[in-house]
């Protein structure tokens, strides 16, 4: 039976009750939110699952997890990783390369410029390179506060 959980405190409570439950949370890296004190409690557990949907940036806990980190600092303490840790990465929201480069063949005329700005650097600059290779359109994997005046 799904019991959805609105205040904190109810969530947290969750941790304290000893029935097995599956909790389902809206931090997909488990960069914050109330997934951490699901973590602090559950991580330990070897008998618990860790189940990540999706791509998990650089230098995230959910990175750092899939990863296979044996701990992680979460509210100022390391909490070691005896769960099994499992990532659905083909769940991610995000368009790869080919339906990027699809949508963007779908445009009647190239823009001015075209800013890849999400994504890892190696990878977006790969993507970069093929927009201006595949499409022949200009483009530009700016580099992190970097500006470009906008006409």
């Amino acid at each position: 039976m799904a019991h959805y959980v609105r205040e904190v405190e109810e969530s947290k409570a969750l941790n304290e009750n000893p029935m097995p439950k599956v909790i389902v949370s809206a931090s997909g890296m488990a960069t914050g939110g109330r997934v951490l004190h699901h973590l602090k409690r559950f991580a330990r557990d070897p008998r618990s699952t860790i189940l990540f949907a999706g791509i998990q940036a650089a230098g995230t806990r959910g990175a750092a997890m899939v990863g296979g980190a044996e701990a992680v600092k979460i509210h100022g303490q390391y909490i070691p990783i005896r769960a099994q840790v499992r990532n659905l990465s083909m769940l991610s929201a995000h368009a790869d390369a080919e339906e990027l480069l699809r949508w963007l063949g779908n445009f009647r005329r190239p823009p001015r410029m075209t800013f890849v700005t999400h994504g890892e650097p190696t990878a977006s600059d790969v993507l970069r390179r093929r927009i201006q290779d595949e499409l022949g359109w200009p483009a530009t994997a700016p580099e992190h506060l970097e500006r470009a005046a906008l006409q």
